[in-house]
């Protein structure tokens, strides 16, 4: 075959029949080396996972052989669906790969053909699996660990199933999705349609109001699918009930009275809305995981934390996060609960100590801290020259003892992580009254701890509250243990459903969701002007 004699071709031919076992003796590695393997080959070598794929199964093809046009068609038939997903069609370049069918005139142009095919189809795997992006770049403070589909085993699972099949159980199973899914279609449709209408005005309403403004009112709630179709120009009951239910979707106090707070949701149009669902269906796709039969759920937008078991919820108690000031801002992560340490002390981490106390500390004050050597063993403080150093260099730790002004209260349920994050009880109880709860220094506050503690040792002990409070009344520091250890899912979730399907949407607090439509723009997945 002519392309032997170029020297660097004969060299490239050599290193991949190497790479698959094969020996080496000039003109003879064509025959046991054909056209279409080596292309393949050539083709797929930057990918290791592709590459044992194809070397496993003796290259046979997937793709390009007369036999494999259902599982090709499935596929390109998914790809021209990809912008359903919210995933970026372009990277595919599907015309790209139509065209490369046509233009086929040789078992190398196939084998070239079948190699971008697989490699397309590991990169749409990933994206409709995991996600487009690496959440990390986007904000350091996300912190998941994608479960990205590994190449071999993806490649040799699909050869021998159905294709369309395969393709569809890509995506996030969990039946949040699938809400989502749903959702972004309709509100695509409501934009087709023009939206959902004028804005409301800023105005009064109370019970007996009429007018123009209620008129607009109405109307928006009709479009929104808060209420059913009505002719009424008065603020009545009716209308009274459709926006608490408008408030209670949107983390709103739902009093019935359409205030500044609940006017200024009411107007924001459905092209914002659709932009939080498709970044909450990014996030979906970062936690394509078993999340546990069992596991708490905080969606640190929401303020709330909750017990989960198989998909209801059985418990949820409301939740203070980290302050929107730098360095406060809680992380996103999945960990394991395992213990809760009840009657706690509470050992202050350098940035807190530094922030908050050092000034106090160093002038004599905040005596209700000790300051403990390596051992535990409290130091007297006349026996340190505070002068001598800062918070970064202090040789000792400095520690709250438990009682019941400690700040983490009398319990708290800890996940060991490496951002020191845990859930705890607080004294400063009036800040739940709060409707934005960003006020702790980054660890989540509950509510009603000593009933989340219930349930929690309700599937260890038949009368869990005697077990707690037989801890607690001791005033000791004491871990109780798990029998079964439980996921934590810290979550933020600007756009999210209920069980009915009904779109829920809270603000962006920290500004993340933002961040990763704008990564999302960038990557092809959104079109802002479509």
């Amino acid at each position: 075959m002519r392309f032997f004699k170029s020297p660097s071709m004969q060299a490239k031919v050599g290193a991949v029949a190497v790479a698959l076992g094969l020996h080496v003796a000039g003109p003879s590695v064509a025959q046991q080396f054909p056209a279409f393997q080596q292309a393949v080959a050539e083709g797929v070598a930057s990918n290791e996972g592709v590459s044992a794929f194809y070397r496993e199964t003796q290259y046979d093809d997937i793709w390009t052989g007369a036999d494999d046009a259902p599982r090709r068609t499935a596929f390109l038939t998914a790809l021209g669906r990809a912008p359903d997903h919210g995933l970026p069609v372009e990277r595919y370049d599907v015309p790209g790969l139509l065209a490369a069918f046509d233009a086929v005139r040789s078992e190398r142009d196939r084998g070239r053909l079948e190699a971008r095919m697989s490699l397309t189809f590991l990169r749409f795997a990933s994206d409709l699996h995991s996600g487009v992006l690496q959440p990390s770049r986007i904000d350091s403070a996300i912190v998941r660990v994608l479960p990205r589909p590994e190449a071999q085993a993806l490649l040799t699972e699909f050869a021998s199933a159905p294709a369309a099949g395969f393709i569809r159980n890509l995506a996030p199973t969990a039946p949040e999705y699938a809400r989502l899914f749903r959702a972004k279609r309709d509100l695509e449709q409501a934009i087709a349609q023009g939206g959902w209408g004028p804005e409301v005005p800023q105005a009064r309403f109370a019970p007996g109001t009429s007018g123009a403004a209620v008129v607009a009112l109405r109307n928006r709630l009709i479009a929104m699918g808060y209420l059913e179709r009505s002719a009424a120009a008065t603020y009545d009951s009716v209308l009274q009930s459709a926006v608490q239910r408008f408030q209670v979707n949107h983390g709103i106090e739902p009093d019935g009275i359409a205030g500044p707070d609940t006017l200024r949701a009411l107007n924001v149009g459905p092209n914002a809305r659709l932009e939080s669902v498709i970044v909450a269906m990014e996030r979906e796709r970062w936690m394509n995981i078993p999340r546990g039969e069992r596991h708490v759920w905080v969606n640190l937008t929401d303020f709330h934390a909750r017990i989960v078991d198989n998909d209801t919820v059985t418990f949820q108690t409301k939740a203070i996060i980290g302050a929107t000031t730098d360095k406060k801002h809680t992380p996103e992560f999945s960990e394991t609960m395992k213990y809760l340490e009840i009657n706690p002390d509470w050992t202050l981490p350098r940035s807190i100590l530094a922030r908050s106390y050092w000034g106090a500390l160093a002038s004599g004050g905040a005596r209700h801290l000790q300051i403990v050597d390596a051992r535990g063993r409290v130091v007297p403080r006349s026996a340190i020259n505070f002068a001598r150093y800062s918070p970064a260099n202090f040789p000792f730790n400095v520690r709250q003892p438990p009682g019941p002004t400690n700040a983490l209260g009398e319990v708290k349920f800890m996940f060991p992580n490496p951002y020191a994050i845990y859930l705890h009880d607080t004294p400063t109880q009036h800040l739940f009254n709060t409707t934005v709860r960003t006020h702790s220094s980054g660890c989540v506050r509950l509510d009603d701890p000593r009933d989340f503690a219930y349930e929690l040792l309700s599937r260890q002990s038949d009368t869990p509250k005697e077990l707690y409070h037989s801890v607690l009344n001791t005033g000791q520091q004491t871990r109780l243990y798990l029998d079964d250890p439980v996921p934590v899912h810290l979550v933020y979730r600007t756009a999210f459903t209920n069980v009915r399907g009904e779109l829920n949407f809270r603000r962006d607090v920290y500004g993340r969701d933002a961040q990763i439509y704008r990564a999302l723009v960038a990557a092809g997945a959104v079109n802002p002007a479509s």
